[in-house]
């Protein structure tokens, strides 16, 4: 009765100070700060006391803040707590019940979310869970999770990074790395397997359609972050995070059986460093093993022609037919030995095959090309990838980069090669 009494006294001041100030429009919320550790019906009572003294109606509600002051049950539990007095409070339409979760169990996030499809109607909670002990409600995390079923929460997180910077500067307290929605690696991928549903995603996604990328819940976009970071690579990463970082960062899209050959050799390039490899790794490693190699072999010169040898000493031309054939000239060190030759062909690449043969260069056949383009405009490069099979069966990969789609095939077959012979 006593407690009561405190209650109920208190509530009359307030609403004495209030009337003082008839100017001023005043909604009240009240606070039983042990409600989940008090007998349902008895916490009931007060609050019906103390709405009594507040005149509430339904254009001035009173908030009944129902806390979680230590977080003491499971959110199941504190759910039922939350839809029993929903239930059992008179003139439910001029209230609204409030939650104030703390974090003592770790299930604050779960206990609200809980707690509103019981009916609750309004959350409190601090930006990343600033509070006493373990913390108050996350209120980041949870309007974050509503947004994600399609919820509005009516907050605006769409530059949550320069949240998360003004709350660290202002606080000095760092949010976790880990942390739901703002820390650094929450939209990071290290494991192979997430790493290739990803890219998987991001390809099919379709830019106007319901967000259905893999291990995303939500477009990072939407606030604020980029995608820069998404996938990240280390020793237990695989084929599809490095290839993913490649076409990401350099618009270099591996054909999906090179992913396979490139991917052990990022593999053991990750166990040789033992720490994360960043975007610019993988490209120097994919520039030393397919586009810098020059050695047995090193292409000095290029030509394809129709009826007359071009000049040798260039490096640049279009591929030109006679006959469904093209005919070509090459300069090459094979050894360090300077040597010229002919070929012949249906296409330049066949054509320089058949150059390479007839100056000893042989025992392997082309069995797959692909180009793809590097940016646009005039001065674009091409990329071209070659598989070849060498007499033994081995597979080997090349690549070669070039404003000239015919070079840029021609230093991919070159590439191949010296793969498959060093």
């Amino acid at each position: 009765a006593q407690i009561r009494e405190i209650a109920v006294n208190g509530a009359t001041l307030i609403r004495q100070l209030a009337d003082a100030q008839s100017s001023t429009r005043w909604t009240m919320e009240y606070s039983p700060e042990s409600f989940v550790l008090t007998e349902l019906d008895y916490s009931l009572e007060i609050c019906e006391a103390v709405a009594d003294v507040w005149r509430a109606d339904e254009s001035n509600k009173l908030i009944m803040n129902l806390p979680t002051t230590v977080e003491s049950s499971t959110p199941n539990v504190h759910a039922d707590q939350i839809e029993w007095f929903c239930r059992n409070l008179k003139n439910r339409n001029r209230a609204i019940v409030s939650l104030h979760t703390h974090n003592d169990r770790g299930t604050g996030v779960a206990s609200t979310e809980l707690a509103l499809l019981a009916g609750a109607d309004r959350v409190e909670g601090t930006l990343f869970g600033n509070g006493e002990r373990t913390g108050n409600l996350d209120i980041v995390t949870v309007a974050l999770n509503m947004t994600s079923q399609g919820v509005d929460s009516h907050l605006d997180f769409s530059d949550l990074p320069r949240i998360r910077e003004i709350y660290e500067r202002n606080t000095r307290m760092a949010v976790h790395e880990r942390h739901p929605y703002a820390g650094d690696l929450v939209f990071t991928a290290f494991s192979g397997s997430h790493q290739d549903a990803i890219a998987k995603g991001f390809a099919a996604q379709n830019p106007d359609g319901a967000w259905e990328v893999p291990y995303l819940p939500i477009d990072p976009h939407d606030i604020g972050r980029d995608y820069q970071a998404i996938i990240r690579t280390n020793t237990q990463s695989g084929k599809g995070g490095f290839a993913f970082l490649l076409e990401q960062n350099f618009g270099v899209e591996l054909p999906k059986s090179m992913k396979i050959e490139f991917g052990k050799t990022m593999q053991k390039f990750a166990d040789a460093k033992g720490t994360e490899v960043f975007a610019d790794d993988v490209y120097n490693v994919f520039k030393r093993e397919y586009l810098d190699k020059q050695s047995p072999i090193k292409l000095e010169s290029f030509r394809s022609y129709e009826s007359e040898v071009l000049d040798e000493s260039s490096t640049r031309s279009d591929a030109k037919s006679e006959g469904g054939t093209v005919s070509c000239r090459v300069k090459l060190q094979v050894h360090g030995e300077e040597k010229l030759a002919n070929g012949r062909g249906n296409g330049p690449i066949e054509a320089f095959v058949k150059a390479l043969q007839n100056i000893g260069v042989g025992g392997f056949e082309v069995v797959d090309y692909s180009q793809k383009a590097l940016g646009g405009g005039a001065q674009a490069r091409a990329v071209s990838y070659i598989e070849i099979r060498t007499e033994n069966g081995a597979k080997h990969f090349g690549a070669g980069v070039d404003t000239s789609i015919e070079l840029a095939s021609i230093k991919a077959v070159v590439s191949a090669l010296n793969r498959s012979l060093g």
